[in-house]
């Protein structure tokens, strides 16, 4: 049966204004029974950071060995959701069957054929599917990141965010085959995610 979401989407115009990419926001749940036991959250569950400590969380199935986390809310037809990030962050898709505990990268986002990840440091930027990797030109002056999913379109984009100006990072079309899931890395100490509250 079509989604009706899906059905939607594919009768609008695709969003051109950051007004229009709101939209289609959606508010974010960090799934922690994904959570690493490297990383830690503070601020209600809305800011992310790297620990060298391993943090007591317990055991889990679902839990991420390296240091991620995935949303509990799966992307629906058009989706939209913003970042602010410091370090050395990767903003992913995933799909949930993504492996969790895997040596030489396998449950990495983006070192598989189950994620889609965006690396952003300052010096530089670079995206992964597959373990293929396409470096990109940096964008310090943004520290906000949006990122637009068109699921029945096959649609992935990134965008740097600025006030009202939205500037495209990366964007791929391709066809997904399961769920998709909004995910999290923070790889290095002094880094953090900040997940965006958009209905304020």
């Amino acid at each position: 049966m079509e989604n009706v979401s899906d059905r939607e989407a594919t009768s609008s115009p695709e969003p051109v204004t950051r007004d229009q990419f709101t939209k289609y926001s959606e508010g974010l749940t960090l799934d922690l029974n994904t959570l690493s036991k490297h990383l830690r959250l503070s601020e209600k569950n809305r800011v992310i950071q790297f620990s060298y400590t391993d943090q007591e969380y317990p055991d889990h199935p679902e839990r991420f060995g390296c240091c991620q986390v995935l949303c509990k809310e799966g992307v629906r037809g058009r989706s939209y959701w913003e970042i602010k990030w410091t370090g050395h962050v990767y903003i992913s898709v995933s799909y949930k069957s993504i492996r969790r505990k895997e040596s030489r990268h396998g449950s990495d986002f983006g070192r598989n054929n189950k994620s889609w990840r965006l690396y952003c440091s300052e010096s530089r930027f670079s995206f992964c599917h597959n373990d293929k990797w396409i470096n990109l030109p940096a964008m310090p002056s943004s520290d906000r990141i949006g990122v637009y999913v068109d699921k029945g379109a096959g649609t992935l984009c990134f965008y740097g965010v600025s006030d009202t100006i939205m500037t495209l990072i990366h964007s791929i079309n391709t066809t997904f085959t399961q769920p998709l899931y909004p995910g999290f890395a923070v790889v290095s100490i002094h880094s953090k995610v900040t997940l965006c509250d958009l209905t304020m």
